[in-house]
């Protein structure tokens, strides 16, 4: 049978939740970063992140600070890390950070709570040194989308609701950090049947879109089936 410890363990620990925000721009996946008003990590950037209190539910608390940064909530959309919990990742004591990813819409960020924040969009490959264990969170976070990338559908979450190939094959190419043959890449999309091409071309306004492209936008029966039974989608 098993017994509690007979000295009575310290519970002097914090938790702690952050959000690993993709965002694309049309050109590059992006992170959204925080910058750091404290000591001793004053100007530092960060991930978006809150203590907890004893009665809030990890999930939920995502959600929350999702909603606060974006304006909606859809329960769909976060996904759980897992916990970082080195003994000194944080100056302040001992806190456990159980982290959560997101991919969303850069149009949708709104950031009304945060803005003494002066939160900020870093390109995918180019983050900083973070505050904290962030770095590590962060890369933990690419792992995850990569395996996502080869077995789900993850362009709906990331592009305009109109998008070029062009910028499809972009976002896989900075999410798995290699280039495609465009010949190839094309007729395994087109085998998956997902996309509608619109019969309408770019004007070029838009961010990533060459003017004269095709555009296309996502089979939204076909995305949801694909994204919960997985696809062989492997490079």
């Amino acid at each position: 049978m098993l017994q509690y410890p007979q000295e009575e363990p310290d519970f002097g620990v914090a938790l702690s939740t952050s959000l690993v925000l993709f965002g694309f721009d049309g050109n590059d996946l992006q992170v959204l970063l925080a910058k750091s008003k404290r000591a001793p990590y004053t100007g530092a950037l960060f991930l978006p992140s809150r203590y907890l209190n004893e009665n809030d539910e990890l999930m939920l608390s995502a959600r929350k600070m999702f909603k606060q940064l974006f304006g909606y909530e859809d329960p769909t959309m976060i996904e759980q890390l897992q916990a970082f919990g080195k003994v000194f990742r944080h100056p302040g004591g001992r806190v456990i950070n159980v982290a959560h990813y997101a991919l969303v819409r850069k149009s949708d960020f709104q950031a009304s709570d945060w803005d003494e924040n002066d939160m900020q969009w870093v390109p995918f490959s180019e983050v900083p040194d973070l505050a904290f264990d962030h770095n590590e969170i962060v890369q933990y976070a690419k792992e995850r989308l990569k395996r996502r990338v080869k077995r789900r559908p993850v362009g709906f979450r990331l592009l305009p609701d109109e998008f070029t190939l062009g910028q499809l094959q972009t976002l896989y190419e900075t999410a798995l950090g290699k280039k495609f043959d465009k010949r190839n890449f094309r007729k395994k999309l087109f085998k998956t049947t997902l996309l509608i091409d619109l019969d309408k071309k770019a004007d070029g306004k838009a961010e990533g879109q060459h003017k004269g492209s095709q555009l296309f936008t996502f089979n939204k029966e076909k995305y949801q089936k694909m994204k919960i039974q997985g696809y062989d989608f492997l490079f």
